[in-house]
């Protein structure tokens, strides 16, 4: 760990992206309410002790209930002999099992190692050796991946919950039907593994000893994609969550502006708690707001995610520009009732203006877009809330928020220029974990964050972003950028999605060759190259066209280039 708390003194930044600031947001945030994410938890635990604080398959928690549960889970690992600092791993969908223990490890001090259930054994090996973590609470479905790296990690403790263990009595056929009908269960053996219920009635019989947790402590290993090698865990700590938390609840609140805010907050959680993006805006936001999150399994399966839309009025929903675009071509999605929808907050990847058209006329609420990382805990930037027109741009920099556009010697490029985006404030990260090398690689002499997007800020202080570095794509000496591709391409009636990558040619370098999922069967080649000659300047057309019924996408939904390129 690299040690940032000694980094020089922030050098002055002109701000000029304040004077196009929602009227009640504030330049810098006041000094933090709660020195811990656990302080705050237990302070809202008491304050709406009789809400619904998470719901999964029609079945709510209340926050008491929270309160109680995750006290459980924390006095269980305190008799493990784990201490504070120690690393636990927590691999699961969005069940309520997954905010129960992750609350019940932050409570005890310790830290929270998020793992992608989808994992193969090598990804889960390198991530649970890396971060160190002594436990895991998995989902049974996945205890077959955890079985393969047991002897080659430090874990020593496995503890296994069913997809129907905090359900009551609709959980035994929750996990019948999850076991023998959709088999969804693969076969595994660890003698040593401790069931969720057995940890929970062990703790019960436990208290809870008082860990001091100061805002500087690490709360979360959240490890990055590995898209740009090795898979590295950025270091959250509680200042930086409670930062970000703080960030967005004052932009929240703009959204409400002239509105009559409900007594109670519904949000969709479709994107997985073990992501950056839903553990800030919806665990912890809803946490902070006394809000209900429901909780969506498994958001692929539209059918279920769009029958649960029927039974909640859904006021607040984060999503990615790929969920948006496959909700509405549901029909079934297409007759809902979206009066209730205040806030869809689009992140994790660009969202394409033909999507948040498309979105606004069928729902009558616009795709509100953000930009963050894992590094930035994530939010950095926002567009205003109160915007009915998409701006294509990913907004301001948030509240106590600095961001640079800087060339490759590090240098502040002019208004308008494009270079890489650079964030400092109070949510970037305190390094990756164990890897002092790259820190520095991404960490910059005055505190800023390297992000490797590269954009250009206009004179309103707005940030867009044209791509990855990497991702860009050079065609005769001339810089294409995939996004403004794909989102060309995205606007033709028959295609339903696409992504850009650039392949070796011999006459100018690379070209550009775009993979596209029809939306329309009668669809061909000469129809997109038509469709590209028309919008596009001519070096920047796709060369190579290649339909496919799919195309890779991560966990959360991001298609993969590097997978299309290799």
């Amino acid at each position: 760990m690299t040690d940032l708390a000694a980094a020089p003194a922030r050098a002055p930044v002109e701000k000029i992206w304040l004077a196009s600031y929602p009227p009640n947001v504030p330049a810098e945030l006041p000094p933090l309410h709660h020195s811990s994410l656990g302080e705050l938890f237990e302070e809202s635990c008491k304050r709406y002790s009789d809400r619904t604080a998470f719901t999964s398959m029609g079945k709510g928690l209340t926050y008491e209930a929270m309160e109680r549960e995750s006290r459980k889970i924390a006095a269980f690992l305190q008799a493990q002999g784990l201490k504070k600092g120690d690393r636990v791993a927590v691999m699961m969908p969005n069940i309520l099992q997954n905010p129960v223990t992750v609350y019940g490890i932050l409570r005890a001090g310790m830290i929270v190692v998020n793992v992608n259930p989808l994992y193969t054994p090598r990804e889960l090996e390198h991530q649970i050796t890396d971060s160190g973590a002594t436990v895991i609470f998995v989902l049974e479905n996945f205890a077959n991946t955890v079985q393969q790296v047991l002897g080659k990690t430090p874990l020593r403790h496995v503890v296994v919950t069913t997809m129907g263990d905090m359900l009551g009595l609709k959980g035994h056929i929750v996990n019948l039907v999850v076991r023998r009908v959709k088999k969804l269960v693969p076969v595994w053996t660890i003698p040593s593994a401790l069931r969720f219920k057995s940890a929970l009635s062990k703790g019960a019989s436990l208290s809870l000893q008082p860990v001091e947790v100061s805002p500087g402590d690490i709360a979360f290993l959240q490890y990055t994609g590995g898209t740009t090698g090795i898979s590295k865990g950025a270091a959250l700590t509680h200042a930086n969550l409670l930062a970000n938390k703080e960030q967005m609840g004052v932009w929240l609140d703009s959204a409400f502006i002239g509105k009559q805010r409900p007594e109670q907050l519904q949000f969709l959680c479709a994107l997985p708690l073990y992501h950056i993006f839903a553990l800030t805006v919806n665990s912890l936001m809803g946490m902070a707001t006394g809000s209900n999150n429901i909780l969506i399994p498994n958001p692929r399966d539209l059918p279920a995610l769009v029958g649960e839309l029927k039974k909640y009025p859904i006021h607040i929903f984060p999503g990615l520009n790929t969920l948006f675009n496959a909700l509405m071509n549901n029909a079934e999605f297409q007759k809902l009732d979206f009066s209730a929808l205040m806030l869809v907050f689009g992140g994790g990847m660009s969202v394409q203006r033909p999507v948040a058209e498309r979105w606004l006329s069928m729902t009558g609420c616009p795709i509100t877009e953000g930009y963050g990382l894992s590094e930035t805990s994530p939010v950095a930037t926002a567009n205003r809330c109160n915007n009915r027109e998409f701006s294509g741009m990913i907004g301001l920099p948030i509240s106590s928020t600095d961001l640079a556009i800087r060339d490759d010697d590090g240098n502040d490029v002019e208004l308008g220029g494009v270079g890489e985006i650079c964030i400092r404030g109070p949510q970037v990260m305190a390094g990756y974990w164990n890897r002092p090398d790259e820190t520095a690689k991404v960490m910059t002499a005055d505190g800023f964050f390297r992000t490797g997007d590269m954009g250009y800020m206009d004179a309103r202080g707005y940030t867009k972003i044209v791509d990855r570095k990497k991702d860009m794509i050079l065609v005769s000496g001339f810089n294409v950028y995939p996004n403004e591709v794909e989102e060309v391409v995205a606007m033709h009636p028959g295609v339903l999605e696409c992504a850009a990558v650039g392949v070796v040619d011999e006459h100018s370098g690379e070209a550009v060759k775009i993979f596209v999922v029809k939306k329309d069967p009668n669809l061909t080649e000469a129809d997109v190259k038509a469709h590209c000659i028309t919008n596009l300047t001519n070096y920047k057309r796709p060369r190579f066209i290649e339909f496919r019924t799919e195309l890779p996408k991560s966990n959360v939904g991001k298609i993969l280039r590097r997978m299309l390129r290799e």
